[in-house]
């Protein structure tokens, strides 16, 4: 993480790459990010940060600290009050809805409370992924192309729980259902995963397993990873 780089913007005929002073072409930069909640709770104030393609970015705090609001507001699922969110040359703060349509798609999220449809199976959670990518009326009738189904199972296996994908979400423990919320972002083919909090509802065992995943998931796809954690353990680690 950097708060004093030299940016140079170079433009072309197709987009806009922003570059360190190395060269490198950075995925995100956060500028003087600040969050005011109503009622004039200050959650985040004048944040800057900038993270380069590849990084595994560990954001650390006590709860109540702003780190769930962070993440939010960089796929703007929480609007900030002022500052800048630059993504791949967009500012997303500035992105219309049609845009961060566009723009969540390649941004996978993780969730501490896993944000799963307690009733429909795992494969059609997973499936959730691809929603941005998909004919909405397919999407509302759940079908969807053999290739996503594919990927959805691939996804499942990689995270080792292939044999729970036609169970109901509801009927796994809450370590197997992380695992499902990991393998829904990974079916987006994400750049970057925002993981708020991913293993604070488990013990610390399923903790360290599900940081291993997306230790994996960054080193061998090279997906950028975002992810707040508040034990400094899995922090040192």
């Amino acid at each position: 993480m950097s708060t004093n780089t030299n940016w140079k913007q170079i433009q072309n005929s197709n987009h806009q790459n922003y570059l360190n002073n190395n060269g490198t072409k950075l995925m995100l930069e956060v500028k003087n990010l600040k969050k005011i909640y109503t009622g004039g709770v200050l959650a985040l104030d004048d944040v800057s940060f900038t993270v380069e393609p590849g990084e595994f970015l560990a954001v650390i705090g006590l709860s109540g600290s702003g780190k769930s609001t962070l993440l939010r507001c960089i796929n703007r699922l929480i609007e900030p009050t002022a500052g800048q969110i630059i993504w791949n040359g967009m500012d997303i703060t500035q992105a219309s809805q049609d845009e961060m349509l566009r723009i969540r798609r390649r941004i996978g999220m993780v969730f501490q409370h896993f944000n799963l449809v307690s009733r429909s199976k795992v494969i059609t959670n997973v499936l959730a992924g691809r929603l941005g990518y998909v004919n909405p009326f397919m999407s509302i009738a759940n079908r969807f192309p053999k290739k996503d189904i594919d990927m959805a199972l691939a996804q499942l296996d990689r995270v080792g729980i292939t044999d729970q994908a036609y169970k109901r979400a509801d009927e796994l423990s809450g370590g197997q259902q992380q695992r499902v919320g990991i393998a829904r972002a990974m079916v987006q083919e994400p750049e970057m995963i925002l993981a708020d909090e991913p293993v604070a509802s488990l013990d610390p065992v399923l903790a360290h397993s599900i940081m291993s995943y997306l230790e994996q998931i960054n080193q061998e796809d090279g997906v950028m990873v975002l992810c707040s954690l508040h034990f400094l353990d899995l922090v040192h680690r």
